[in-house]
C-alpha cells in the first residue's frame, strides 16, 4: 500500500508539549552530563514536532527520510548510552511507529526490520570484549520481537482508521449527491407546478380575448370593404388592426397550445434523424447565418419512447435560441448525444451549447418561466414550452453553462 501523508500544515498543540516534557524526563536521567546525548535528544524532539512540515515539503519521499532521520538518531541516543545493553533502546520504537502510520503493512515490516538491523549493529563491537550468552540472545531477542510486535499493531489500527475515514468521505460524497438530485427535483417539481398554474391561467385568457378579437377583425373587414377606392388611410388602417388581430390570434394559439396538456403519441424512435430534422428546419430559417453545426452523435444508441413531433418542436426551439445568439457575431452550435444516467435511470442526454453571450446567473433560475424574456421580441414561451414537453416524457432539462461563455442545455431522456 502506498503512503499516505497528511498535507495539512498543524500548530504547535498540547501534545507536542507533552513530547517535549517526556524528552525532558529522558535528558534528565544519567548519563545527566553526556552533551552529545542531550544534543540528540533536542534534535529528535524538535525533528518530531516539525515533522509533518518535513514531510508536507517533500510528499513523496518525505516519509522514508523522516524514518530514516528517526532511526540515525535513535542510534546515536543508544550508541552515546551504553550501545547495545543501553536502556535507551525503546527509543527505537519512535521510527517503528512512525513507519507504522505513514506506510502499509509490508513496508512497515520493512522499516521495522531495518530499525531492528540498526539496534543489532551494536552488537557487532560487543562481542569483541563480551560474549553472547543464552540469556543475552533470549533478550535481544525478545527486544526485536516486540519492535515487529508494536509495528503491526498500530499500523493495523492506522490502516483501520484509514479504510473507516474512506468510508465517511464516500459516505458524505454520495449524500452530497443525494442532496443535490433532491434539490433539483425539488426545483423541478416547483417549476412544473407553476408551469400549470401559469398554463390554466393563459388558457383562461386566452379564451376570454378571442371573442373582442373576433369582433374587432370583423369590424375591421366591414370598414376595409366600405372605405375601399375611397380613403386610402381607412384603408391602411383597417390593414393595420387586421394584421395586429391576427398577430395576436397567433399568440394566443400558442398560449393555448401551451395550457392544453400534451397527448403524447409515444413510439420508440432514434433521436439523430429528429435532431437532424430539426437542425435543418433552423438552418433553413437562417440561410445567411454565420454558423457552424458541430454534430457528436454517440453510434449504436437505443430508441427512445418519444412523440417524434413534440420533441422536434423542443429542439427546434433550443436550435433557434442558439442562432439568434450567434447569427450577428457567428459562431458554433454543438449538438452531442450520450447515454448516462439520471437519478438512478439509464437514459439518452442530448447536450445544445452555443458560442453566444451565455445566460447571466441572476435570471438562470426564471428562463423556464413563461412570459420570461430577455429579448426584445418574443413573449418567453419558447425554453417553457420545450421544459414542459421534457416534463411530459418523464426527462430532464438542465442549464449548465456560465455567464459570458456560451449558453449550455442538456435535455435527459429516459429509455424506459
Amino acid at each position: 500500500m502506498a503512503s499516505v501523508v497528511d498535507n495539512h500544515r498543524r500548530k504547535l498543540t498540547w501534545v507536542d508539549l507533552v513530547w517535549l516534557v517526556f524528552l525532558t524526563g529522558l535528558a534528565m536521567l544519567q548519563p545527566l552530563f553526556e552533551v552529545p546525548k542531550q544534543v540528540t535528544l533536542l534534535a529528535l524532539g524538535l525533528f518530531q514536532i516539525f515533522e509533518q512540515r518535513f514531510v508536507s515539503f517533500l510528499p513523496k519521499r518525505g516519509p522514508a527520510y523522516s524514518v530514516l532521520i528517526k532511526i540515525a538518531l535513535a542510534s546515536a541516543v543508544v550508541n552515546y548510552t551504553g550501545g547495545i545493553e543501553s536502556s535507551y533502546y525503546l527509543i527505537y520504537f519512535l521510527p517503528v511507529v512512525t513507519a507504522a502510520m505513514f506506510f502499509g503493512a509490508a513496508q512497515t515490516l520493512l522499516w521495522t526490520a531495518l530499525t531492528s538491523a540498526a539496534y543489532l549493529a551494536f552488537l557487532v563491537p560487543a562481542l569483541l570484549v563480551y560474549r553472547l550468552t543464552a540469556d543475552g540472545a533470549t533478550e535481544l531477542a525478545i527486544r526485536n520481537l516486540f519492535f515487529f510486535l508494536a509495528a503491526i499493531v498500530i499500523n493495523r489500527f492506522v490502516l483501520e482508521n484509514r479504510r473507516q475515514a474512506q468510508r465517511y468521505r464516500e459516505l458524505a460524497e454520495r449524500l452530497e449527491e443525494t442532496n443535490r438530485q433532491l434539490a433539483q427535483v425539488q426545483e423541478e417539481r416547483r417549476r412544473s407546478e407553476r408551469l400549470a398554474a401559469l398554463g390554466q391561467l393563459s388558457a383562461g385568457l386566452a379564451h376570454e380575448l378571442r371573442n373582442p378579437l373576433a369582433i374587432i377583425k370583423g369590424s375591421s373587414e366591414i370598414l376595409a370593404k366600405r372605405s375601399s377606392g375611397g380613403d386610402p388611410l381607412a384603408s391602411e388602417l383597417s390593414e393595420n388592426i387586421s394584421g395586429e388581430v391576427n398577430r395576436l390570434n397567433t399568440l394566443i394559439t400558442r398560449f393555448l397550445n401551451f395550457a392544453r396538456p400534451s397527448e403524447l403519441h409515444l413510439d420508440r424512435e432514434l433521436l439523430a434523424p429528429i435532431l437532424d430534422r430539426a437542425l435543418k428546419h433552423v438552418s433553413d430559417r437562417w440561410p445567411e447565418a454565420r454558423v457552424t453545426v458541430a454534430r457528436k452523435f454517440e453510434e449504436n444508441l437505443p430508441p427512445v419512447p418519444l412523440d417524434a413531433d413534440l420533441c422536434e418542436q423542443a429542439f427546434t426551439n433550443l436550435f433557434t435560441n442558439a442562432y439568434e445568439a450567434i447569427e450577428e457575431t457567428g459562431g458554433t452550435l454543438r449538438v452531442a448525444t450520450a447515454r448516462a444516467m439520471s437519478s438512478g435511470r439509464a437514459g439518452i442526454e442530448i447536450e445544445v451549447a452555443d458560442d453566444g453571450p451565455g445566460i447571466p446567473p441572476e435570471v438562470a433560475s426564471q428562463i423556464f418561466n413563461p412570459f420570461f424574456t430577455t429579448k426584445k421580441t418574443g413573449v418567453g414561451l419558447g425554453l417553457s414550452i420545450v421544459s414542459k414537453i421534457v416534463d411530459d416524457h418523464r426527462g430532464s432539462l438542465r442549464l449548465v453553462s456560465e455567464s459570458g461563455k456560451g449558453a449550455c442545455f442538456r435535455i435527459f431522456f429516459p429509455v424506459e
